[in-house]
């Protein structure tokens, strides 16, 4: 089992940066593909972000490839999402969440472990 705990989230600029950081514990914890998902008031959940077990794969939502990068430390058991040029539509509550090697890393069902969230809010 995995435990998540996001922090990071706060108010910035549009145009500002931010970077979230995703603790968990568990001993397998670098067996699993982890990925940042987000979502906004009124809006259903949706993928943002996914690192494979490795870090060697990375992939991206088309509206934040250039913006955000994804990183792992399976030493620290530790995930990142650095956030640059934020946007006032980026604003929501991101979610950390682990997948099993293998996954759909893009869909919500392929996670089993999330986190509680943190807010992110970009202003105009």
């Amino acid at each position: 089992q995995v435990h998540m705990v996001e922090s990071g989230g706060g108010l910035v600029q549009a145009g500002g940066s931010l970077r979230l950081s995703c603790a968990a514990s568990g001993r397998t914890f670098s067996n699993y593909a982890m990925g940042w998902f987000r979502q906004a008031p009124g809006k259903e959940r949706e993928f943002v972000s996914a690192i494979s077990w490795s870090g060697g794969s990375v992939w991206h939502t088309d509206s934040v490839k250039g913006r955000f990068t994804i990183s792992r430390d399976n030493a620290k058991n530790m995930v990142y999402l650095q956030m640059n040029s934020l946007k006032p539509e980026d604003t929501a509550v991101y979610y950390c969440a682990a997948a099993p090697p293998g996954s759909l890393v893009t869909e919500i069902p392929s996670y089993l472990y999330w986190g509680q969230g943190t807010q992110v809010t970009v202003s105009s």
